[in-house]
């Protein structure tokens, strides 16, 4: 399978990133999708680049959104944040999620950040497989969202002085 290319996310991309998001929750007992819960996704372009991050996705030849990666800096702690790290079941194993996070590897490079972070749902185990794979460690500790699914995240941390091109 060839990869679709991947582009900068624009604001009109909002429901059918939506839709990925949603699709990838459905996975999982107990994990919904709530709009109100999300409300960067309704302008999921402005919303990045508010924080001085980017958003890429992939769309598939359907016009489906199949695959999203946003990452934006924390300079506090010297580091750059991963967000909305989603692959359609259709393209995973086929290198997209690699890809993606390509695109935001360079960029936290590109500013000198120390380090990689993000926060996964513990719930999603395939994609806690996927981190540690890219060299990603998870710290001890867990965060409780309060959400309608009522999610708990682990966090996992990625030091960036050993990352080749």
């Amino acid at each position: 399978m060839s990869l679709p290319p991947l582009r900068d996310a624009i604001d009109a991309d909002s429901e059918r990133l939506a839709a990925l998001v949603a699709a990838s929750f459905a996975e999982y007992p107990g994990c919904l999708f709530h709009w109100p819960e999300f409300p960067e996704l309704r302008h999921p372009a402005r919303h990045f680049a508010g924080k001085g991050g980017r958003l890429w996705v992939a769309e598939g030849n359907d016009s489906r959104i199949v695959g999203s990666i946003g990452v934006a800096p924390v300079p506090e702690q010297n580091a750059a944040e991963l967000t909305k790290v989603y692959v359609d079941p259709d393209y995973r194993g086929a290198g997209l999620a690699q890809a993606l996070f390509a695109r935001a590897l360079a960029f936290a490079r590109d500013r000198g950040c120390a380090e990689m972070m993000l926060w996964s749902d513990t719930r999603f185990a395939r994609g806690h497989r996927f981190y540690e794979k890219l060299g990603f460690v998870r710290w001890p500790g867990e965060r409780y969202l309060a959400d309608i699914s009522a999610t708990w995240e682990y966090h996992f941390r990625k030091p960036l002085t050993d990352i080749q091109p």
